[in-house]
Order: C-alpha cells, then structure tokens, then sequence
C-alpha cells in the first residue's frame, strides 16, 4: 500500500480518473491518504481524515512512508488560523489557506514526509477544550467565500465541506458529505432549544438529505449557498432574505459538540 500527503495548497480529488471528471472534493495541505488503485496518470486515495475516496493526478502527488501516515494518523494536528499564510522549505514557500493542517507543528516547524517547514503564523491548539464562541468566530472567517462544488478552501466552499472544516478548526473531525454528517451528534427538536454552533441539516422532495450549515445566535443559520452567507432559521427551514422565499427544508438538527 501506498502513501501520500497533500504538499500543495490544494489538489482536486475527482469522480472518476478525468480531468473532465466532476470535483467531489478536495485535499487540503497536511492531509493524509492511502493509494488504493492506479490507472495511467491518476491515483485513487483515500483521504486518511475522514475515509473519502476519489481520484487525484499522480503529478500532484507526494509520497511519504507507512510509518509517516500511522504516526499522522493516530496524532491530532494544528491547523493554520490565517486566512492566507505560507511554509517554506529549503526550495520553495508555498501558500496555504485557513484550516490547513500543519503536522507534528513544534511551533516554529512541521514536518511533512522527511521536509521540515517552517511555518509562523497562527495556529490552532487541539489541547485546548472546545469554546462555543471560538466556533462562531471561525465560521463567520469563512462569509462571502465563493461556493464551489467539492470545495473545502475559503477561495471556494461547499455546504458540507464549510462545516467539516469549521469542526475540524475546532479540533473534532466530521465525515465529508451532509448525508454522512447526520450521523454525529445528539437531536435537538425544536429550533427555539438549538445552540450556537449545533448543526442543522435540509432534506430535497425524496426525503434526501443535500444541504447543511451552522446555527448561531437569534435563530440565524450561517451556510454555503452561492456564497457561505448568513440567513433566518425557523422550524420550517432557511429563509433566503435576498430572495425573499425559503430556500432549504429543515430536516434535523444535531448537537455535535
């Protein structure tokens, strides 16, 4: 089995191993993955974080060991608080965006593959106990970030990848696709009882779950739709001020943390 790491900003991970393939989701700098297939110029990867698979150019590629990926694996790692920050090595500095992961981070460095990095900007204490005013005020670092199918970067942002990336700010990794986040957490059951930072997820006509965003105060809902952008919440669903109609059907709400 083979290893790698995201050593860019981003990589695109894709449906299918195209460049015409849709985007599905994203490997973020730091992360993880295991190589399950290779097919020509394209790798399948299993992100190591939260067990998505998709397909992602060899080019972009960068190997590290097994013992590197069990050690990443087993660890829980900083992450850039910066909206836009760099690492340098020895031959280049490369830039990285907010919510990036920063392994075994000592401070001054991190260490990817055999690389040491240096790294100076802000970075997130996973020691640290979960602070629900914390959560509010990485969420509201994300508004007006361009929403993009399959992102996870403030540049370009999807529903569930805006919330997985949050979570991960504050330290606890949630699964990648809204249908896969309605696992975690407790149910809250009526709006008026919802928490700050409480996630709350929208079903379409067929019952299917598609679209999810973060409760804040006053019953006001922060979420990706054509920009991560903040809305009315009520037992009914999100109600677009713009457009002056609901735009998502309120399913469940959870308390994840």
């Amino acid at each position: 089995m083979n290893f790698g790491i995201c050593k860019l900003s981003l990589v695109p991970v894709r449906r299918e191993p195209s460049d015409r393939s849709e985007q599905t989701t994203q490997l973020i700098f730091g992360e993880c993955y295991e190589v399950l297939q290779t097919q020509e110029k394209w790798l399948q990867v299993r992100n190591g974080a939260d067990g998505y698979e998709g397909w992602i150019d060899y080019k972009q590629h960068f190997p590290v060991t097994e013992a590197y990926f069990q050690e990443w694996n087993v660890g829980t790692h900083p992450r850039s608080m910066d909206i836009l920050q760099t690492v340098s090595g020895t031959t280049a500095v490369t830039p990285i965006g907010i919510g990036s992961l920063l392994p075994f981070f000592d401070g001054i460095n991190i260490r990817v593959g055999e690389d040491k990095m240096l790294y100076n900007g802000r970075a997130t204490n996973p020691s640290m106990p979960y602070r629900e005013n914390f959560l509010q005020k990485i969420a509201l670092q994300f508004l007006r970030a361009p929403y993009v199918w399959g992102g996870k970067s403030i540049f370009g942002i999807d529903c569930s990848g805006f919330v997985q990336q949050v979570y991960g700010l504050c330290g606890h990794q949630l699964l990648r696709d809204a249908y896969q986040q309605v696992v975690h957490g407790q149910e809250v059951h009526f709006v008026a009882q919802a928490r700050p930072g409480d996630v709350a997820f929208f079903d379409n006509e067929e019952g299917r779950i598609v679209h999810v965003g973060i409760v804040l105060e006053d019953q006001k809902i922060i979420h990706a739709s054509g920009e991560v952008r903040i809305d009315q919440l009520d037992h009914y669903g999100i109600y677009n001020r713009d457009l002056k109609r609901y735009s998502h059907k309120l399913r469940i709400i959870k308390r994840i943390l």
